[in-house]
């Protein structure tokens, strides 16, 4: 074979989403931790220009490029002005991005993004982005944390429904709906109408607008919320995975699930064998496993 024959590295990555609480750089961190035991050649980079708590050392970091607070300093905007502006000017800073990402040895992305629900579900600067990455080869999908805490309350979990699909169908990505710190689950468990299977699969949602119609302070919100759970019904594409970051066992069913997302499990991998990959394959799990393996951990005694 001709020594000068260069072979392609696959690349791979996920953009980490949510909302502003819900655990998005406590996940980054662990889950980097977590690969580092499989030997996976991973960094994390920080795209979050406001991101001021960071639990690891991000191997490219926006915040070299630019701040938030630089902007609100410069062009007197807000914090979320600030943030449109961030994300704005990296996109046609993309060059600097690029190349910081071409000297990097990883294989495997973790991206830590902004909490603003905003720049996934409307804004293009970040779909325009990672649409850019992709064409340069990488693969990637989206990995989108909502607390648990949302399903104690039936509006709450109808509006992260929303925001979930708004998100999948903006980024255009290959996407994972996740139910950040799982473990809190016990202390809703009294409040919810429903078992955790309900919202992680998110079944009939008629029985949740039943249950709003008995509060006056919904009432006049019916035909909204009527129409956002059909629009979800509609499309059907929201479900999520329960994750507990202090658990192993959590992180590696959602290894699983990002795995065959952006498609690192029929790439090269820790666990090159086809019985890792049927592992991935929808129906390989029984439903009594799954919810031994997924629901018990969380529930009372």
């Amino acid at each position: 074979m001709d020594s000068k024959l260069k072979v392609k590295i696959q690349l791979f990555g996920q953009l980490v989403i949510g909302p502003p609480g819900s655990g998005k750089t406590t996940y980054c961190h662990k889950m980097f931790e977590f690969y580092k035991e499989l030997q996976r050649n991973v960094s994390i980079i920080n795209l979050d220009p406001g991101n001021e708590n960071m639990q690891y050392t991000p191997e490219i970091d926006v915040m070299e490029l630019i701040t938030v607070e630089d902007a609100m300093k410069h062009f007197d905007l807000g914090p979320n002005g600030a943030l449109m502006y961030c994300m704005e000017f990296l996109e046609k800073n993309f060059e600097w991005l690029l190349k910081k990402m071409e000297k990097s040895s990883a294989n495997y992305i973790i991206f830590d993004l902004p909490g603003q629900v905003e720049l996934y579900t409307h804004h293009q600067a970040m779909r325009n982005i990672f649409q850019k990455l992709e064409s340069y080869g990488y693969r990637l999908c989206t990995v989108n944390l909502i607390e648990s805490h949302y399903c104690s309350e039936p509006h709450k979990f109808i509006s992260a429904l929303l925001l979930s699909l708004h998100a999948m169908l903006n980024m255009g990505l290959p996407h994972v709906n996740v139910l950040s710190k799982a473990d809190q689950i016990k202390e809703h468990e009294g409040k919810m109408l429903f078992t955790i299977d309900y919202y992680t699969e998110v079944l009939d949602l008629q029985y949740l607008l039943d249950s709003m119609e008995t509060k006056p302070e919904f009432k006049k919100y019916k035909k909204l919320n009527e129409a956002i759970v059909s629009l979800v019904e509609g499309y059907n594409l929201v479900s999520f995975q329960p994750l507990d970051v202090n658990r192993t066992e959590s992180l590696a069913r959602l290894r699983k699930l990002i795995d065959k997302a952006n498609g690192y499990v029929f790439g090269d991998k820790e666990e090159q064998n086809i019985n890792t990959m049927l592992a991935c394959a929808i129906g390989a799990e029984s439903s009594n496993e799954k919810y031994v393996n997924d629901y018990q951990p969380y529930l009372r005694e």
